[in-house]
């Protein structure tokens, strides 16, 4: 077996560089997946008591470094004795040739440890020189290029300037950009006219409503309950105070407090309050027969884990029952960190929670949008002139009455929100293999995990603690929370992260292949403030950004998934913007920011399994029905069928990257949902000249559809395939009137004058609106 294996090896080590191996990068992910379970951090199932994650407890046992051959570590993966071979056959796991060829690599090189890369602070290192100083715009520039260097791989040319503007437009407002936002980048000469244009996009109220419906996903927001009858719950005020967050730029570390903390802030603001809704977005049950220490045990369980998740990129969840398996979270620090969460008020709504649409979730409070609240207070301030004066004409009779009419409106159009309410915290204890019926296990303090930076208080930490802990760079883990947030950011403008694992920096995750462009960015993150649209306009003005997303067929075959960023990602739009997308290409998007949720059509008896109470689903009308998919209702156990079918979340966990799946259902989505069929309607009616048709009309229309949809003209070949299904339909409807009439019932077009026409037009733009170029960010 050596002899063989020695052999092969041989003929290994020549395709495989020399160069020095990194354990963080090389050796570690092939450990954590294939030894860990039995020789990681969890004592209780650790074997042979043998940490191979421990640098010293590795080299006492098993490593001799420099000596491959004199290692057991080798020997047990080399062994051909299934009762000595690592990992064993019955594990599931098993090493590749490379795998072992690394392995010895290592070995032989001294088998240097490392501290693991995600719980090390950030550390600056200056931009690597690169081959090509005039490609870059960005030290971020630098750091891309240079790995492309030692990858012998090449840029991309810079993408045409319709796409790019295309590009960052979508990326930092979830949009498309319309023909005059276009026209307008396209005729400035300037030579910071991209870089303007991506400050108006920043300014936009657009951009809250895009970041906020990711970060909604995170922190796994829905309108509803969850658990047994799914009823409506009082949340919605919380997501605009996220919208708003993100469109003022809120700091980051103050946006951690506030949603974490928000009452027990100084002086708590109304929306601080409405921001301590955050603790209150888990799933709940209102059932009647439910054990309240059950389910106070499956909340606490399930705030670790988003908390983890949202801000440590860390699955502390999965030390619940036990120590965790790849990673130093032990069960008291999980059990710990839920201590955090003891004072928040859940004992409410086990006495009070009903099965009404919405439940009572108490703690509650009645809030205004922000801007309502500025409003009142204009109002406020000219009705109280006027009422100061000794007497009034009619003219300023009737401007006092109306002031005071829309003042009534305002207020009477208030929302109920949960809030978090601190109560006296309750006693929490380690539950031994995580079950809430056994109370034998200690009481646990609030306390964050025993390997990281240390809360020092003289009194029981709190919640403030905890954020304040998240985003201080100095003594707590601020560094690892700004890279983590990064690397989202990132994910957002490339479509991939630097570490392709979004919500786990973990044994189990990815090493990120730009490490120090990483921290470079975690560092500047920070030291700007927290300031997201900062770092945001850094990544869309470099010069990676604006590489074309095109690749020669070397490029695909030498990094297939674009880990080096040699050029953009093309994918299709997340579920929402899909949505967005054809109702703004068709005029019938409604820019309105805020307010309560929106239901948009949905099939009927889609509901007809919910109970506790049975309901009907019953769509808005008017321009409701129209608004931005950040503000539909989010059904956990029936969620929207056309967000389901494209990939949106149950938000019952924290989803930091969506699935991407390419199937039938979403075409058939996209030509038959209600709303994809009125958006054509629309498009088709924006489009269309007045009077009868004639070719050059007919060709006119195509082409303003074409670029209203994917900021460009059609070529010749779609021109004339469009053309082709425009008289193939005219013919069918001609043949057909009354499948035209009917196309149009109970729609917003139930009056129209041609039927025929429109709906031979309609099949042409639900084409158009169904094409990939439509739906996809290039």
């Amino acid at each position: 077996m050596r002899n063989i294996y020695f052999l092969t090896m041989w003929f290994l080590a020549a395709s495989l560089s020399a160069a020095e191996l990194s354990f963080n990068r090389d050796i570690r992910p092939i450990l954590s997946d294939t030894c860990f379970f039995c020789h990681g951090p969890d004592a209780a199932h650790r074997e042979a008591d043998l940490r191979l994650d421990v640098e010293a407890d590795a080299k006492d046992y098993a490593i001799v470094p420099g000596d491959p051959e004199a290692s057991d570590f080798i020997a047990r993966i080399l062994s051909d004795d299934p009762e000595m071979l690592m990992p064993p056959p019955d594990s599931g796991k098993k090493l590749s040739a490379e795998q072992i060829e690394l392995l010895h690599q290592w070995v032989a090189q001294g088998a240097p440890y490392e501290p693991y890369w995600a719980y090390a602070n950030p550390q600056p290192s200056p931009p690597p020189p690169a081959s090509d100083p005039g490609w870059l715009l960005d030290p971020l520039d630098q750091f891309v290029l240079a790995k492309l260097d030692e990858q012998q791989l090449q840029p991309s040319p810079p993408a045409d300037l319709p796409t790019l503007i295309r590009r960052v437009t979508f990326d930092l407002t979830g949009l498309p950009p319309s023909p005059d936002q276009l026209r307008e980048v396209l005729s400035d000469p300037a030579p910071d006219a991209y870089s303007r244009y991506v400050d108006r996009l920043l300014a936009s109220p657009a951009y809250g409503e895009r970041m906020a419906a990711y970060w909604l996903d995170l922190v796994r927001f829905a309108d509803t309950v969850g658990y047994h009858g799914d009823q409506d719950h009082n949340i919605s005020p919380y997501r605009d105070y996220v919208l708003d967050a993100f469109n003022q730029n809120l700091p980051f570390d103050q946006f951690t407090r506030e949603q974490l903390a928000g009452d027990l802030l100084p002086e708590a603001t109304t929306d601080q309050l409405i921001a301590s809704g955050y603790n209150r977005l888990l799933q709940t049950t209102h059932e009647g027969g439910l054990q309240p220490k059950e389910y106070l045990a499956i909340y606490a369980a399930d705030r670790v884990r988003n908390v983890s998740a949202v801000w440590m990129g860390a699955t502390v969840g999965c030390a619940q029952c036990h120590d965790h398996k790849y990673d130093p979270y032990s069960a008291a620090d999980f059990y710990a960190l839920s201590a955090f969460f003891a004072d928040v008020d859940e004992a409410a709504h086990f006495t009070k929670g009903t099965n009404a649409l919405p439940t009572n979730r108490p703690p509650e409070m009645e809030v205004l949008t922000r801007w309502q609240r500025r409003r009142l207070q204009d109002l406020q301030t000219r009705i109280d002139e006027l009422q100061q004066r000794a007497e009034l004409d009619a003219v300023l009779q009737s401007e006092l009455d109306s002031l005071q009419a829309e003042s009534k409106r305002i207020h009477d159009s208030s929302r109920r929100t949960m809030i978090t309410k601190a109560i006296e915290p309750r006693e929490v204890r380690l539950l031994p293999r995580g079950n809430w019926l056994d109370e034998s296990g200690p009481v646990m303090q609030p306390a964050v995990p025993q390997f990281l930076p240390q809360i020092e208080s003289d009194r029981r930490a709190n919640r403030l603690d905890l954020a304040e802990w998240l985003v201080d760079v100095d003594q707590g883990v601020g560094g690892l929370t700004s890279r983590v947030m990064v690397n989202r950011l990132w994910y957002l403008c490339f479509g991939r992260g630097i570490s392709s694992s979004l919500a786990d920096f973990g044994g189990q995750g990815e090493p990120p292949t730009h490490g120090e462009l990483l921290d470079a960015l975690a560092i500047d993150f920070a030291d700007s403030g927290w300031d997201i649209k900062h770092l945001l306009r850094r990544m869309v003005l470099s010069q990676t950004y604006r590489q074309s997303s095109l690749a020669d067929e070397a490029a695909l075959q030498r990094d297939p998934y674009n880990r080096w960023f040699a050029r953009q990602s093309r994918y299709r739009l997340p579920a929402e913007m899909v949505r967005d997308n054809a109702l703004a290409v068709s005029g019938l998007l409604v820019n309105r920011v805020g307010g309560p949720s929106v239901k948009p059509y949905q099939p009927d008896g889609y509901y007809r399994h919910l109970n506790f109470p049975t309901r009907q689903y019953r769509p808005d009308r008017g321009a409701k029905q129209w608004r931005r998919g950040v503000y539909v209702h989010w059904q956990r156990q029936f969620l929207h069928p056309m967000l389901k079918a494209l990939d949106a979340p149950s938000r019952e966990e924290c989803t930091a990257q969506r699935p991407r799946s390419n199937t039938p259902l979403e075409a058939l989505v996209l030509l038959n949902d209600p709303s994809m069929v009125e958006a054509a309607m629309a498009l088709a009616q924006r489009v269309l000249p007045a009077g009868e048709p004639a070719a050059e009309s007919d060709q006119a229309a195509i082409d303003a559809a074409f670029v209203l949809a994917t900021s460009r003209p059609a070529d010749a070949v779609e021109r004339q395939a469009l053309t082709e299904l425009l008289q193939a339909e005219r013919a069918h409807y001609e043949a057909n009137p009354d499948q035209a009439t009917a196309m149009f019932a109970s729609t917003l077009f139930e009056q129209t004058d041609q039927p025929l026409r429109l709906a031979a037009w309609t099949s042409v733009m639900r084409a158009i609106l169904n094409m990939h170029e439509t739906v996809t960010r290039n």
